[in-house]
């Protein structure tokens, strides 16, 4: 089993904001690059943000600007800062180890739990 547990989600109004972390083991950690990923209901899976080993970022455009991608290394674990958040923001919050080998980014292992986040207006 590849370990990548996700928390910090919780509910809160437009405007507010939440921390999200990922923890993850350290030969994912130090080894592959990690992302951030989201599920609204009756809408797929989309990929939210990634950071790379040499902490190298890139986010989605309806996320751009808000959201923060970090990682720390003493605790081998990925956080995802989230300010200004909208209704638009809701759905299920999960971390996976990501590759762009094929020239676009996929994940890696299986998908946890993840954590739920929901934005009221």
């Amino acid at each position: 089993q590849v370990q990548l547990v996700e928390s910090g989600g919780g509910s809160v109004q437009a405007g507010g904001s939440l921390r999200l972390s990922c923890a993850t083991s350290t030969s994912i950690f130090r080894g592959t690059s990690l992302a951030w990923y989201r599920q609204a209901p009756g809408k797929q899976r989309e990929l939210v943000a990634t950071i790379t080993i040499s902490d190298s970022t890139n986010y989605a455009n309806s996320v751009k600007g808000r959201f923060t991608i970090s990682r720390d290394k003493s605790k081998s674990t990925a956080y995802l800062r989230m300010n200004n958040l909208t209704p638009e923001d809701t759905g299920v919050y999960y971390c996976n180890g990501v590759t762009f080998r094929s020239g676009r980014p996929a994940s890696l292992f299986s998908w946890g739990q993840g954590t739920q986040v929901t934005v009221s207006s």
